[in-house]
C-alpha cells in the first residue's frame, strides 16, 4: 500500500487594470485550455539567467495538491487549513477538521481578490488538502473539493451559484484517497467523476446544477480524470474507473465500449491520453493499456498491456504522446520514451525526476509541451527545459522555483500541477503560491 499517492495528485470579470494582452494563453482548468498539456504561448526564454527566472509574487497558501487554474488575469487555488499535523500514511484514513478555501488572485501581482471557505472535516489518506485544479468557465469557476464539496461559483466576487454534496448525494464512502478526478466542462454540461452504484460518471447542468444522467458501476470510484476524444467519427467520453476504462456517448452516458483495467488498490489515476490512432490508459505496477481506435464506429482493440520492458506504468503522472512515441514518468521514477505501436523501451533517464540520479520510487514530474521543448515540472520544486525525442533527453536549461514541503517515502517532495499563463509558470505547495516569469 505504499504506493499510494495522494495526488490522486479565470474568468470575464476581472478589472480592466488586470486585462491580460490577447496574445496571452490562459490555463483555465487541469492540463491547459485543451486538456492537452499543449503551451501554446510564444516569447519566452530559451534558458534559464544564472541566477534563476524572475520571481514576481508570492502568496501564502494551505495544504493542497490541487494546482491553480489561471484565467483573464485571475488565478484560482484550493487548499486546506487545520491545526492538526497529518502524517502521510497509504494505509490509514486521517481524521482532522479544518476548513476548505476557495482563493482569488490577481495574476498581476499576487493580491487577494476574494475566498470562499467552509468547514470540512476529512477522513482520507494523505490529507493534506485539496487534489482537483479548478476549472473556468466564463464567469464562473468549478472546484472539487477532497471529501466531494462540488461548488459553482461567480468568477466576480466567489458567490455560490450551486453545490453539491457527492458522498451525500449519491450515498457512497469518501475514496480513500479523496476526490481528484478534475471534472470537465462539456457544453452545457459539467462531467465529473463521482461513485455510487450506477453514477460513477455523472453529468450535471453546468448552470444550475441538476443531474442530466448518470453512468457506470464500479467497486471503486478511481482518482482518474473524465477526457473526451474525437474517434470512430463521434465523440467520446473516457471514463477510467477502478475496474475498467470506459467510453460514452457524452451527450447521454450510453455506453459505446468497455475494457477491463484493473489497477492495484483501485489507483486509476493517469488521465487518458490520445493521438488520434491510439488510446493510452495506464497505471501502478504495469496495469496499462495501449488500444487502437476504430475509424468507422466507437470502438478499439488491445494493441498492448503493460509488463516489465513494455510501456509505462505511471503511478500519478499522465505521459504525452507525440509523433508515434509516448513520454512519462514510471513508478520507479525513470522518465520514459515508448514507442506506441509496440510499447519498446527507447530510452530512460531519471535525470528529470530525481536529484540522485537512480531510482527514487513514485517520483513525480509533470510534462507540458511548448513549441519543440518540453517545460518539466519535478517533485523537487524544479522547473526543466527539455527536448525529448526518441533519439533521448536532452536538457537545456533548470532552476528551482519552489520548495518541497511534503515529507514522503523520506524525501522532501512537492505534488502538485503548475499553470502556464502570461509568460509564467504559477506553482504551489503547502506554504505558498509563486508567480515566476519565463519572459526573456
Amino acid at each position: 500500500m505504499r504506493y499510494c499517492i495522494a495526488m490522486i495528485c479565470v474568468g470575464l470579470a476581472c478589472l480592466a487594470a488586470e486585462a491580460v494582452p490577447a496574445s496571452a494563453a490562459d490555463w483555465p482548468q487541469w492540463l491547459g485550455p485543451n486538456r492537452d498539456s499543449v503551451w501554446r504561448e510564444d516569447g519566452l526564454l530559451e534558458t534559464f539567467p544564472a541566477s534563476g527566472p524572475k520571481v514576481l509574487w508570492r502568496q501564502s497558501v494551505g495544504g493542497g495538491f490541487a494546482g491553480p487554474a489561471v484565467a483573464d488575469g485571475r488565478v484560482f487555488v484550493m487548499d486546506y487549513l487545520t491545526a492538526e499535523s497529518p502524517v502521510p500514511s497509504a494505509s490509514r484514513r486521517d481524521a482532522l477538521t479544518g476548513t476548505e478555501r476557495v482563493l482569488c488572485f490577481s495574476a498581476r501581482d499576487g493580491q487577494l481578490l476574494w475566498k470562499h471557505e467552509y468547514d470540512r472535516a476529512y477522513h482520507i489518506s494523505y490529507a493534506t488538502g485539496p487534489r482537483v485544479t479548478p476549472a473556468v468557465d466564463a464567469d464562473r469557476v468549478y472546484t472539487l473539493g477532497a471529501e466531494g464539496d462540488l461548488k459553482c461559483l461567480r468568477v466576480a466576487d466567489g458567490t455560490v451559484v450551486w453545490s453539491r454534496d457527492l458522498p451525500r448525494d449519491y450515498e457512497f464512502e469518501t475514496p480513500t484517497w479523496g476526490f481528484a478526478g478534475h471534472p470537465l466542462v462539456d457544453g452545457q454540461k459539467l462531467i465529473c467523476l463521482v461513485g455510487g452504484e450506477g453514477s460513477i460518471a455523472v453529468a450535471f447542468d453546468k448552470l444550475t446544477g441538476q443531474e442530466i444522467w448518470r453512468s457506470l458501476s464500479a467497486r471503486e470510484t478511481g482518482y482518474s480524470a473524465p477526457a473526451i476524444i474525437q474517434a470512430g467519427s463521434v465523440r467520446q467520453l473516457i471514463i477510467w474507473h477502478a475496474d475498467a476504462v470506459n467510453s460514452l456517448d457524452p451527450e447521454t452516458g450510453k455506453l459505446y465500449w468497455s475494457e477491463p483495467l484493473d489497477p492495484d488498490w483501485g489507483m486509476a489515476i493517469a488521465t487518458p491520453r490520445t493521438d488520434g490512432t491510439y488510446l493510452f490508459v495506464g497505471g501502478i505496477v504495469m496495469k496499462s493499456l495501449l488500444l487502437r481506435l476504430a475509424t468507422d464506429r466507437p470502438a478499439a482493440e488491445v494493441v498492448w498491456s503493460g509488463r516489465k520492458g513494455v510501456g509505462i506504468a505511471p503511478t500519478s503522472n499522465t505521459p504525452f504522446l507525440a509523433d508515434g512515441h509516448m513520454y512519462g514518468v514510471d513508478r520507479e521514477g525513470e522518465l520514459r520514451c515508448v514507442r506506441l505501436d509496440t510499447g519498446e523501451q527507447l530510452w530512460t533517464t531519471y535525470a528529470a525526476t530525481t536529484t540522485t540520479g537512480s531510482r527514487s520510487d513514485n517520483a513525480t514530474a509533470f510534462l507540458v509541451k511548448q513549441a519543440d521543448r518540453f517545460f518539466i515540472f519535478n517533485e523537487q520544486g524544479e522547473l526543466i527545459i527539455a527536448q525529448l525525442t526518441p533519439a533521448g533527453y536532452h536538457e537545456l536549461s533548470r532552476a528551482r522555483i519552489l520548495d518541497p514541503t511534503l515529507t514522503n517515502y523520506g524525501r522532501q517532495v512537492v505534488w502538485s500541477h503548475p499553470a502556464f499563463a502570461q509568460r509564467c509558470v504559477f506553482a504551489r505547495n503547502d506554504r505558498e503560491l509563486v508567480c515566476v516569469s519565463l519572459a526573456p
